[in-house]
């Protein structure tokens, strides 16, 4: 493995991690604040658009992009380690206009959209001027096998016409969403595989109806992950991203990247938690001595030090195979992070919470957030068990005996 970052990579690196530390990081405060004193969880602080305009001012902007037009124009492996600085602070993506799902449906737009579409909502999308929501996941069916998908869409002229329910469209409640990529059942026949496609569903069109916002463990998250209903929601058949059938092989194309994205943010968390945890050891004295002198802490920032170069280390691998020989080869790489990543830094945040006691239970530090956005991580974008299923099938196909 050659992990090689361009001198525009490195050089970037020391820019994000100088704006995360110096205007972020101090930001969170203000940004809760903001939310608190307006009565609105889903609110957007003025202090988030702030950051956004000095970051596009910047050139930090849509970082994630491969077009340097718009965006980093880097590699997998150099905008990971980029990642995994901006995941330190929960803020962090929407400041670089790198956040989910607006990344990987600015990857569906780039890879499937025609050209109407890219201009009418990639562009604004690249530009931070709206913001998005992927509708998959349903409360009725087991949507961790994507297909029992139920939602219909159905041809009627040159229209296309959804019914069904969906939840968990995160950044649904966001003030600046616009646009859903909703995934849906367009047939009844042919391979399972074939029978799904995507479509483009402005936000404000007839037959929409928005329920609650649903609490992560408590957590009201300022995006939102909001139940949605469509009855009979009518858009025009040029809305379809693709053809016909083609949404799991769309699906497929999106979610490689993505979860290079998830999972060096997950590392970005477990090494501020570390980090905090640290500090917390070094300043607080119990029992007549720094809590960094007990056997227990040292042992628990040793273990967090070895389990974050581990799951650093197989991201980027994850990473570099992705670069050098795409998604399909890497996809044993790329589903094994998406299990290791979030369950190690679960793990590391945990250390962290428990050193710092009763206030890592609070909202006086970050930790409690971070916990349950890691804990919810390995059951979004595919549960850990459909991951490591499709870890185990692959072995075992390799690995079977030769027959004679």
């Amino acid at each position: 493995m050659h992990f090689f970052y361009s001198e525009r990579a490195v050089n970037l690196g020391k820019q994000v991690r100088e704006f995360v530390e110096n205007d972020v990081i101090p930001a969170e405060f203000r940004y809760r604040e903001e939310l608190i004193a307006a009565g609105d969880p889903h609110h957007q602080p003025s202090v988030m658009e702030s950051l956004k305009e000095k970051a596009k001012a910047a050139g930090l902007w849509n970082l994630f992009y491969p077009d340097a037009e718009w965006g980093g124009g880097l590699t997998n492996v150099e905008y990971a380690a980029l990642a995994e600085i901006i995941g330190q602070s929960l803020i962090g993506p929407e400041v670089f206009n790198c956040s989910a799902p607006d990344t990987g449906n600015m990857e569906v737009l780039s890879l499937f959209g025609t050209g109407e579409q890219k201009r009418r909502w990639l562009e604004p999308l690249l530009r931070g001027e709206i913001r998005s929501a992927f509708c998959m996941t349903e409360p009725d069916v087991a949507s961790s096998d994507p297909t029992n998908i139920a939602l219909r869409i159905d041809r009627d002229g040159d229209n296309l016409v959804l019914n069904g329910r969906k939840w968990w469209a995160t950044n649904l409640y966001h003030p600046h969403c616009r646009i859903l990529i909703v995934f849906g059942r367009t047939s009844g026949e042919g391979p399972r595989h074939q029978r799904h496609s995507m479509v483009l569903v402005p936000l404000d069109t007839a037959g929409i109806t928005v329920g609650r916002a649903l609490p992560i463990l408590g957590y009201q998250n300022q995006e939102g992950h909001a139940e949605i209903s469509f009855d009979n929601v009518t858009v025009p058949a040029a809305n379809l991203v693709g053809e016909l059938g083609q949404g799991f092989a769309i699906g497929q194309a999106r979610l490689g990247p993505g979860r290079i994205h998830h999972c060096m943010r997950a590392i970005g968390m477990a090494e501020r938690a570390l980090t905090l945890m640290c500090e917390r050891a070094s300043s607080r004295t119990a029992f007549g001595k720094p809590l960094a002198e007990n056997a227990n802490i040292q042992d628990w920032i040793a273990e967090s030090r070895i389990d974050i170069e581990m799951a650093r280390l197989l991201v980027m691998k994850a990473a570099w195979l992705m670069d050098t020989v795409g998604n399909r080869e890497a996809r044993t790489e790329i589903a094994a992070i998406k299990v290791a990543a979030p369950r190690i830094a679960s793990q590391v945040i945990d250390r962290a919470i428990q050193v710092h006691g009763a206030a890592g239970v609070s909202d006086d530090v970050p930790l409690a957030e971070m916990w349950a956005f890691q804990r919810v991580l390995r059951i979004a974008d595919g549960p850990d068990e459909v991951h490591k299923r499709s870890i185990a099938l692959r072995e075992l196909r390799d690995r079977a005996p030769v027959a004679g």
